[in-house]
């Protein structure tokens, strides 16, 4: 009795402990698990679900001045490569006139043209400005809220935050993954289905890649 109380003490800790290391996880990955279970379908079944793109064109002309201040700044971008941001100036014109963004975005710089890939989730984008008169368009593809959720699902052109974000849902569902595992140990012993489950989980998977994937 004396060896069996401290037994039952340290397993009612740590069952304690992992039930509420596992509540807060699940809680952190709630809606991320939803979000990628959902777009995991929708990504499988992409070829079945059908999309029309929207596109958007957009086309214009700078003033004299601005295209003479470009060709200017053009010899400090081709000595960066031919890659250098979208001087202030454009930046300002672009939103001012078609309301764009296009701070913190490379553009690449030749001796004719500004070219600038605006790409991001659900869709595409591209800038282009012919430096020999002056002419600017702009192009925009959007595939629906569908394409957005799935890129999200991806980390498709969606910037460092939601990188971030992936990192702390990937880490917050591990969590609530081990946690279960052990978990599922420490209540075996009364439920004779547990290991079979856990072992199905695993063989299924490895079956079907080795018999079907090529």
């Amino acid at each position: 009795m004396t060896a069996t109380r401290p037994d039952n003490r340290r397993r009612a800790y740590w069952l304690k402990t992992l039930h509420e290391w596992h509540w807060v996880s699940s809680a952190i990955c709630l809606v991320g698990m939803i979000l990628f279970s959902v777009t995991g379908f929708t990504l499988n079944h992409a070829g079945q679900i059908e999309a029309r793109p929207a596109v958007t064109k957009l086309s214009g002309s700078v003033d004299e001045a601005l295209r003479t201040q470009l060709e200017k700044q053009l010899p400090a971008a081709k000595a960066l490569k031919g890659k250098a941001p979208l001087p202030a100036e454009l930046q300002a014109w672009v939103q001012k006139h078609w309301d764009v963004g296009t701070a913190g975005r490379e553009a690449e710089w030749s001796d004719d043209e500004i070219y600038l890939s605006l790409p991001r989730p659900g869709g595409d984008a591209w800038l282009r400005l012919s430096l020999a008169d002056g002419e600017i368009e702009y192009e925009r593809t959007d595939r629906g809220w569908l394409s957005y959720f799935n890129d999200l699902h991806k980390g498709r052109n969606t910037g460092a935050a939601w990188s971030w974000f992936i990192d702390i849902f990937a880490g917050a569902a591990l969590v609530f993954s081990i946690t279960g595992l052990f978990i599922l140990k420490m209540h075996a012993g009364n439920r004779p289905f547990t290991w079979p489950m856990v072992g199905m989980g695993l063989v299924v998977p490895v079956l079907l890649a080795l018999l079907f994937i090529h």
